[in-house]
């Protein structure tokens, strides 16, 4: 099949991979212009960009495809492709009706989530904060609104007691490729069973604030191990900013203040309010890297007494 690629982030990589193993036809690759990233601040491509160009394949970077002489060429440029299908997963840019009715297939998104629960930005995070049992990958027919389109395919996985943002992103991103490969077998056969979204069911993956990573351990254990795991947790200690990046639900300790740190064997339980504590597994002091907690606690001691507060 003809298609046209559109993705920016290293989530989308796995995908391209797939469309080429597979064998088809990738007339061009659509991402996000080159940013400053890291600490130089260098002008970097996009991770979609660095593997189309070691793959040969023709890459486009408008800054736009609704407004301005960006959008204009775009829509040249694909009209003069002809793509029988658009595939997009986290491109970053929202498609005008022009582009959505190009091509013959029209235009499939893979979405991180078990549509229409989590439509929007953050859809990874949201489902750990809420913690849901289970999440997945959404192939659906793009239209005009957020994450609104017809469901074409969807592939589940269930969400670990001690999954992370981070590692939950590296599993989706496989599944996409395994979502759109499905997807693709459908629309080959032309056994697509397109099925609209109950609006009543839907809720909004807004998007993640640094001011939701402080850690107030005077609530629930359980909402404290969500955040950290979530959006990575931080909390002051020793006059210090303190990141936790994975934690696990641990004992109870009862009659003592939350944020108060039960050391044992080079891990430590922290007391949260309902006298449960979470056990932090990866931890970073201020200005350091992030190690397992026995490391971090070589370099940082800490004892049974000492004791977590809220970061301003």
């Amino acid at each position: 099949m003809k298609i046209v690629f559109m993705g920016t982030p290293d989530f989308s990589v796995p995908t391209l991979d797939m469309l080429l193993a597979e064998g088809h036809e990738v007339a061009a690759v659509f991402t996000q212009p080159d940013r400053p990233r890291g600490r130089g601040k260098k002008l970097l491509p996009t991770p979609v960009k660095e593997k189309a160009l070691q793959y040969g394949l023709t890459v486009y970077q408008p800054q736009s495809l609704r407004k301005g002489d960006d959008a204009a060429e775009a829509l040249q440029v694909l009209q003069a492709l002809q793509p029988e299908l658009i595939v997009v997963i986290a491109y970053g840019q929202i498609l005008p009706k022009t582009i959505l009715d190009l091509p013959k297939h029209g235009c499939i998104n893979l979405h991180a989530s078990l549509l229409p629960r989590w439509r929007g930005a953050a859809p990874i995070q949201r489902a750990i904060l809420a913690g849901d049992a289970e999440t997945g990958i959404t192939a659906m027919q793009m239209a005009e609104g957020l994450d609104t389109g017809d469901m074409l395919c969807t592939l589940k996985t269930e969400i670990a007691p001690d999954e992370t943002a981070d590692s939950l992103h590296d599993r989706l991103s496989l599944l996409a490729a395994d979502t759109m490969r499905e997807t693709l077998k459908l629309v080959e056969q032309g056994m697509l069973k397109p099925v609209k979204q109950d609006d009543a069911l839907a809720c909004t993956a807004e998007k993640i604030t640094k001011n939701m990573s402080r850690l107030d351990f005077t609530k629930p254990a359980q909402e404290v191990d969500r955040t950290i795991r979530a959006v990575t947790g931080y909390a002051m200690m020793k006059g210090r900013r303190i990141k936790l990046h994975a934690s696990v639900m641990t004992g109870q300790q009862a009659q003592i203040p939350p944020g108060t740190v039960i050391g044992s064997d080079g891990m430590i339980g922290i007391v949260c309010g309902d006298s449960m504590m979470i056990q932090p597994t990866v931890m970073q002091a201020e200005g350091g890297k992030a190690m397992p907690t026995a490391d971090f606690l070589r370099g940082f001691p800490l004892k049974t007494g000492d004791r977590f507060s809220s970061a301003e």
